[in-house]
């Protein structure tokens, strides 16, 4: 009977440590539930704090990006104006060469005529007889020597 009384009595004390543990392991898991719980509410917290600083960056790049944007957009449209005043300058500039060029061309044929002149009618030309030839306005003048068209300029 002593066996079965300490068996019966060790049975006992495990379902009362049971009964007794029951409560303190609720008390530890409820701990751990609140723990997490908490755990949870703050890296939420860190989260939200993390995603506003996020889209404040985001909002503060955009505004720079306009600002910029806007420079880019005013140098764009200076650039363009010049573009349009340097090929304007730059029309004006070729139509002046070309007539530079006809006069150019009128003034050298004008000279040869008046130097192959002054030579035909002078074939022993020093630079010492003067001769006649008429200009452009058909008038005579005198010729001592030929022209150079370098020297012109």
């Amino acid at each position: 009977m002593s066996s079965g009384t300490s068996f019966g009595s060790s049975q006992g004390t495990r379902s009362s440590r049971s009964e007794e543990d029951s409560p303190d392991l609720r008390a530890q898991m409820e701990k751990r539930r609140k723990r997490r719980k908490e755990s949870n509410r703050e890296s939420a917290r860190r989260s939200r704090v993390r995603k506003q600083q996020h889209l404040d960056d985001l909002s503060s790049q955009v505004d720079q990006l306009k600002n910029q944007k806007q420079q880019l957009s005013m140098a764009l449209s200076m650039t363009t104006q010049n573009l349009v005043a340097v090929k304007a300058q730059n029309s004006v500039m070729h139509t002046q060469k070309v007539e530079l060029e006809t006069r150019l061309s009128a003034l050298g044929e004008i000279i040869y005529c008046m130097n192959s002149i002054t030579n035909a009618t002078n074939p022993v030309y020093m630079g010492t007889a003067a001769s006649s030839a008429c200009d452009i306005f058909g008038t005579s003048s005198t010729w001592s020597q030929p022209i150079d068209l370098y020297q012109c300029f």
